[in-house]
């Protein structure tokens, strides 16, 4: 039997979500999206299943020690039903949400060895992990899924079986897992999620604005969004769809905001074992999404990716954020920034799909 979810934050309104990020969602960084404006759920980076795994500390941490004020799902990679028993067992006592299944990790290095997005090829293992979750999962049980592998053939089974085993929530990004990061976002296959399944559906993939957002809950009737790599970019993104679905201003942040986010990232990520190197490395990973709406030639991006000291770094934050201040954070990365290398997708048009 399906459970309900938790309430929105503000009632009425629809549900946002922080998608499961590997290496992003973590305490820390869940730590900082809450300065910012909480989404309604939190999702955990996936816990390993196989043979000899057990429950990543750091990423039990951020249950134990949720940092946040909304409820946290832990989500789970893996195919062996017997491994994945005992993972959830290991998880019961744990202040979780729910479990989560994670059907559409696109890494091939995950895929390869049949879970995440690989499992996309093999419904029937799919149907026996949906039962086994539907019967041991303490709270509720939810699907982070791609809507195909390769193409879309599985896409009807997959929602019928989310159906039989009464899934409590479907987060669903419009590309199979070929089509990575790059392709479309299909919008009419989670639009057909919506009307098949008995369950919320989450609209998932490129979600970069309030105002996108607004647009693809209107042409999906999804029940909610959530919301990935615009949140690193923009982590203000939550409060503004509250906002917006309020019809209250909607905050705009400048740079000077951004400096500060820079600096509220540097503090949660940075620990004094890492060397400088490594520190300075992984947050430009995040300074490459913030990048993205900072000036529209691109210069920050340019410069930050070349730092390797945290002097440098200091340098390009306070030359391109705090030194203009007042410039407003575009909402939308500009155009011509985001990289997108020319893929063929295999997916047909949906009113195609259903009658061929």
């Amino acid at each position: 039997m399906t459970r309900p979810l938790p309430e929105p934050i503000l009632r009425g309104q629809p549900c946002t979500a922080l998608a499961p990020m590997q290496d992003v969602t973590t305490w820390e960084f869940m730590k900082v999206i809450q300065e910012y404006g909480s989404p309604d759920f939190y999702f955990t980076e996936y816990f390993r299943v196989h043979e000899t795994s057990v429950l990543e500390k750091h990423i039990l941490y951020s249950i134990t020690n949720n940092p946040t004020d909304r409820p946290v799902f832990a989500q789970l990679i893996g195919e062996n039903l017997e491994y994945i028993q005992r993972t959830v067992e290991d998880l019961k006592p744990h202040p979780i949400a729910g479990i989560d299944l994670n059907l559409g990790c696109p890494a091939p290095k995950v895929y390869k060895k049949n879970v995440g997005g690989g499992l996309l090829r093999d419904l029937d293992q799919v149907d026996r992990i949906l039962g086994l979750l539907r019967e041991i999962s303490p709270h509720r049980f939810t699907v982070k899924a791609r809507i195909g592998f390769e193409d879309t053939e599985p896409f009807e089974r997959l929602i019928e079986l989310v159906n039989k085993h009464e899934v409590d929530l479907l987060s669903l990004h419009g590309r199979t897992v070929k089509e990575m990061y790059w392709a479309d976002v299909h919008y009419d296959y989670i639009a057909h999620a919506v009307s098949q399944a008995n369950c919320p559906v989450l609209a998932n993939g490129n979600i970069t604005s309030f105002q996108r957002g607004a647009e693809v809950l209107k042409e999906t009737g999804c029940h909610g969004l959530m919301v990935g790599r615009s949140a690193i970019r923009n982590p203000w993104i939550f409060r503004q769809m509250r906002e917006h679905f309020a019809g209250e201003p909607v905050f705009q942040p400048t740079l000077s905001h951004v400096y500060v986010y820079a600096q509220s990232l540097k503090k949660a990520l940075h620990k004094p074992t890492m060397p400088e190197q490594n520190c300075v490395n992984k947050l430009k990973k995040f300074f490459n999404f913030i990048g993205l709406s900072v000036d529209p030639e691109g210069q920050f991006l340019y410069e930050i990716r070349r730092v390797r000291t945290f002097d440098a770094m200091n340098d390009v934050l306070k030359r391109h954020l705090l030194d203009k201040g007042d410039t407003p954070f575009a909402n939308e990365p500009y155009p011509g920034l985001v990289a997108r290398p020319n893929r063929e997708t295999q997916v047909k048009p949906l009113s195609q799909a259903l009658v061929t």
